[in-house]
């Protein structure tokens, strides 16, 4: 292997050791808690060497948020075996809810928190959130040509699917319904509940 080859390499599997590393510690204790400073001690590295692959704490956090898309994307292609495209609408809605609640850290990286939004606009798009968009506006238009939901904007009523689920989810993960007093058990049991009331209220 060439010099220029094997350096290469090397700085890949550096900048591959920084985002694991960020990523145990994120997930672990938060964002808020995960500095430079302990990544570089979990690797044993100096800050200034992790400051030679990332800017800034952001710019790893672009990362493993563009890591958490990529996981809800692989399971929302389980989903293409679905023929029915509003059998498919439901189950990406069960799905969603399930990896929010399951992943409330990456899920609060990707959909709440205002860290990665700086890298997003220096990239002047959001290509993760975008395919993840665009493959529910895809399943409400098959379901509209087929007349299978209420007539409307593919986009608006994509927007109202999201942002209906998403509500619940952010319910959920920042333990609004425990200051209701209702346990988890009932929760999820509510959320899906919520969401087939809302499936319900758009079916043709």
């Amino acid at each position: 292997m060439a010099i220029k080859d094997r350096k290469e390499r090397d700085k890949l599997d550096r900048r591959k050791l920084i985002i694991e590393s960020a990523t145990k510690l994120f997930l672990e204790q938060g964002y808020e808690k995960t500095s430079i400073r302990n990544i570089a001690d979990d690797i044993e590295y100096s800050p200034a060497t992790i400051y030679l692959y990332f800017k800034e704490k952001d710019e790893i956090f672009y990362v493993i948020h563009e890591q958490g898309f990529e996981l809800l994307g692989q399971q929302f292609t389980l989903l293409n075996q679905i023929q029915n495209p509003f059998d498919r609408l439901v189950e990406m809605g069960k799905t969603y809810l399930k990896f929010g609640i399951e992943n409330p850290d990456y899920y609060d990286l990707m959909f709440i928190m205002r860290a990665p939004l700086a890298e997003i606009e220096c990239h002047a798009n959001w290509d993760a959130g975008d395919n993840a968009f665009q493959y529910l506006v895809r399943t409400v238009s098959e379901s509209l040509e087929q007349q299978l939901i209420k007539a409307g904007d593919p986009h608006i009523i994509s927007m109202s699917v999201w942002s209906f689920v998403h509500g619940l989810v952010s319910l959920r993960i920042r333990d609004r319904f425990k200051s209701l007093n209702i346990d988890d058990d009932l929760s999820e049991n509510l959320l899906l509940q919520s969401l087939d009331y809302f499936m319900r209220n758009i079916k043709a």
